[in-house]
């Protein structure tokens, strides 16, 4: 009783962090904020679901799935680099290298620019 408690919570949590990731997909007015709407929910909704999954065959079957725990691992790799190249990409379209504050570093935003790589002979 206490296994299928603790699964029905994962898969609650999982679907109420899918429903406020898709409603702000759908509500929030920049594109900025768009990503990052769905990138949490995919990360933390689509988690807990593969907890409440894994928990399940450990619980209830009585086996261990590693399937689950590598999917875990590719999201939670994937989908924040994701997230950044596609955020990268909405500030190279939009802004100006001009428009964009001083770094006060020796290199200037790394979107525009790389920084000196050291040790390759100079």
């Amino acid at each position: 009783m206490l296994a299928e408690i603790v699964i029905s919570a994962f898969l609650v949590i999982g679907g109420i962090f899918g429903l406020v990731g898709s409603y702000g997909l759908l509500k929030l007015r920049d594109c900025m904020q768009r990503l990052h709407a769905p990138t949490k929910a995919s990360t933390v909704g689509v988690g807990s679901v593969l907890i409440a999954s894994m928990l399940y065959f450990l619980l209830v079957k009585g086996q261990v799935s590693f399937h689950e725990v590598m999917i875990t691992l590719f999201l939670f790799l994937t989908a924040p680099i994701t997230a950044h190249f596609m955020a990268q990409v909405h500030v190279r379209l939009r802004e100006r290298e001009d428009d964009l504050p001083e770094t006060d570093r020796d290199f200037g935003w790394s979107i525009y620019e790389d920084p000196p790589v050291y040790g390759d002979g100079d």
